[in-house]
């Protein structure tokens, strides 16, 4: 055992010993705890008294990846090992037929212990999807919800940004080792998450890089940890999909933000309606089926009148004639009898109140009727 491993209470770093035999499932060692009457100090010892079928799984136990574990651990103050036993352990992740036996997290761990609602999405996503998800993320964040998320491009990366905008939070569950940032271009946001109030999580050991079976086990975290798992913008064949999938098998909410029926991206959401998810279209609609009372209700006077300003400005006729889909300017134009000029000088004013947004192509209608 290394210098490092000692410094380690012994049953945290009995759950890490376990845990680093990675052919055997976390639902088998815990059968045998059960079955034995061992503790995981007991059950990780390997001693002579063991049965012999214990004695066979333990020779899965890799010494390298408990000093990798261990190691890793030393080098932060902000880094930290959550195994089963822990009481940071979140209580939603204990009612999996198989739980990861240790978690490795840098930043907030206390995180754990708040509700959560997960956003997930494609990686390819639109600009409207993004600013969706970015807004309800913001949102359910200054609700007191935690928004957990799979770190990757397009949705994810939208959810945790708006995430951090908020007072609460957001959780990144990682398919990789807590230390192997994937896609390398989060890097910056995955240090945004590290360090400013929020935290990142993995399964895996240190050292671990991503592998394509790693994935389906990050999104049973993710759909696990959270109360229920919002989809915006997913294909019918997809990942995204698939945590859906698991959220429901548990017995979570899902919920799904419907989108033009013609793109290839609303499909997904559009069929998990069809199936009985419930239709967002902002975010009292999870906060209501969560039971969480939205702190908008509270709004004062001002804001109450700012509300009513940016509300009326969005019924108008040039806000009605900018779609969701990427609209031309030359069509914008022609549908208020404008010049191009006066269209984009109008649209402006817009785009500052972020009612509109351009993007290559044109424009794209992000709230409003």
């Amino acid at each position: 055992m290394s210098l490092q491993s000692s410094q380690l209470d012994s049953e945290a770093l009995a759950w890490i010993t376990l845990a680093s035999a990675q052919s055997v499932s976390p639902k088998l060692w815990l059968k045998a705890l059960e079955q034995y009457q061992l503790s995981s100090v007991e059950l990780a010892r390997n001693g002579l008294s063991l049965p012999d079928d214990i004695k066979q799984l333990t020779k899965n136990i890799s010494p390298s990846l408990v000093d990798a574990a261990t190691n890793w651990l030393q080098a932060s103050d902000n880094r930290h090992i959550v195994p089963l036993s822990s009481s940071y352990y979140p209580e939603l992740l204990r009612q999996l037929d198989s739980p990861p036996l240790v978690l490795f997290a840098t930043g907030d761990k206390a995180l754990f212990q708040k509700q959560q609602i997960a956003i997930v999405g494609a990686r390819r996503a639109s600009h409207q999807g993004k600013r969706i998800a970015s807004d309800i993320a913001l949102e359910l964040s200054n609700n007191g919800i935690v928004v957990t998320s799979g770190l990757a491009m397009g949705i994810d990366s939208a959810a945790h940004q708006g995430a951090l905008s908020g007072t609460t939070g957001t959780i990144a569950v990682m398919g990789t080792g807590p230390e192997k940032v994937y896609p390398a271009k989060n890097s910056k946001l995955y240090e945004s998450i590290n360090n400013d109030g929020g935290v990142t999580v993995t399964e895996f050991f240190p050292g671990q890089g991503p592998k394509p079976w790693h994935f389906p086990r990050r999104n049973r975290i993710i759909a696990a940890l959270s109360l229920g798992t919002l989809v915006v913008e997913a294909k019918i064949k997809s990942g995204t999909l698939i945590t859906a999938n698991l959220a429901a098998d548990m017995g979570r909410e899902v919920f799904a933000v419907p989108g033009n029926i013609l793109h290839a991206y609303s499909e997904g959401c559009h069929w998990l309606i069809q199936q009985g998810a419930k239709l967002v279209t902002n975010t009292n609609d999870i906060l209501n089926e969560v039971g969480v009372q939205s702190a908008q209700l509270g709004l004062n006077v001002d804001e109450q009148n700012e509300k009513s300003t940016a509300n009326s400005l969005a019924t108008d006729k040039l806000l009605a004639s900018v779609d969701y889909d990427i609209t031309a300017i030359d069509v914008i134009a022609q549908r208020n009898a404008l010049s191009v000029s006066q269209a984009m000088a109008s649209l402006l004013e817009y785009e500052l109140r972020g009612l509109v947004a351009a993007v290559p192509g044109g424009y794209v209608k992000l709230r409003g009727k």
